[in-house]
């Protein structure tokens, strides 16, 4: 992915309300036509976006660690803090798939079409 599309990404996940909300399950399944085959759909992409956003966090705070682990040098990093306060105030992984999911943004086959 481009830095541009990842950016892009990132704003059109701060629309996403971090609050759970009921859902139509009638809605959710007829986008399978099974309503397991859609939660297990949203439970792969969650999972992925998990993975990525774990791997990002990592990546930023690793400008942060310090060689030593001496209590003493231990300082209060403002930058530090404000990465972790977006990633906190990020809607949980499953919000973000359960969105693609419902908008049509994610392709997926059947279980059959994959064994073939």
């Amino acid at each position: 992915m481009s830095k541009r599309m990842i950016e892009k990404k990132k704003e059109e996940v701060k629309t996403i309300s971090p609050l759970v909300e009921t859902r139509d399950l009638k809605v959710i399944t007829a986008k399978t036509g099974n309503l397991y085959a859609s939660v297990n759909v949203i439970a792969k992409r969650s999972n992925q976006i998990n993975a990525k956003i774990k791997e990002e966090l990592h990546k930023k705070l690793e400008e942060f660690a310090s060689t030593t682990d001496n209590l003493e040098e231990v300082f209060e990093n403002r930058e530090q803090i404000e990465i972790s306060r977006f990633y906190e105030k990020m809607p949980k992984p499953v919000l973000i798939a359960l969105n693609e999911f419902m908008n049509d943004e994610l392709y997926f086959r059947p279980i059959e079409e994959q064994a073939k």
